[in-house]
């Protein structure tokens, strides 16, 4: 919720800005929430604040493409030592377990491991820089970072845009059904209490004492 209202507080531009810069630097082997972001902005899409689905989407999608695409080239560079590297500075994220799982991952699916991997917090940290350790040609990783990117960013957005929409619409609904039945036990209260009101009209001129004039 935090982070949906930090978003609502800035200008739409800024939030095409952000998402693409946290997801670029997650794909890119960062540990940043990602995922956490494109579903706040795409969930803020929904609420008519201006923030435009398609953009997010397609900003979304190139910072997914693009830190996948600097995470590879790092990591053909940097080799094994990089992996080390980044297992000190981020222990919880790049242990010597979670590298070997990766890694197996990577040797069983190849390109589909990249893909998937776009859908999998873990192997979305992963996939760019371990496919570069791993000399993966860069054709077939730019094929799968693509599709995988596309399909992960621009579908996120879709879903929880039109989910937001359908929760708002469904929201109304619940609210205009409250107040109609609302307003129907008001009614119904009205006209129970008038009608005891008028039952109890009679047995007070009943009860009331006759005069010594009478």
């Amino acid at each position: 919720m935090h982070v949906q209202e930090w978003l609502d507080s800035v200008p739409a531009i800024a939030v095409y800005a952000v998402v693409a810069l946290v997801i670029g630097l997650e794909s890119l082997g960062i540990p940043l929430p990602g995922e956490i972001i494109l579903v706040s902005a795409a969930l803020l899409s929904s609420q008519h604040s201006g923030v435009n689905p398609v953009v997010l989407g397609a900003c979304a999608t190139a910072g997914a493409v693009v830190g996948d695409s600097i995470g590879y080239a790092i990591g053909r560079k940097g080799g094994r030592p990089l992996l080390a590297w980044l297992a000190r500075k981020f222990p919880r994220h790049f242990s010597a377990g979670h590298v070997a799982t990766a890694e197996r991952s990577f040797e069983k699916w190849g390109m589909w491991a990249v893909f998937f991997g776009r859908f999998v917090a873990l192997l979305r940290i992963f996939a760019g820089p371990l496919a570069g350790v791993l000399h993966m040609p860069y054709w077939k990783f730019l094929i799968a970072n693509v599709l995988g990117g596309i399909c992960w960013a621009g579908g996120t957005t879709a879903v929880i845009y039109y989910v937001g929409i359908v929760a708002e619409d469904w929201l109304k609904r619940f609210s205009y059904v409250g107040l109609g039945v609302a307003v129907l036990i008001g009614l119904a209260s009205m006209l129970i209490i008038r009608r005891k009101a008028r039952k109890a009209q009679p047995d007070r001129r009943e009860a009331e004492p006759v005069g010594a004039g009478d």
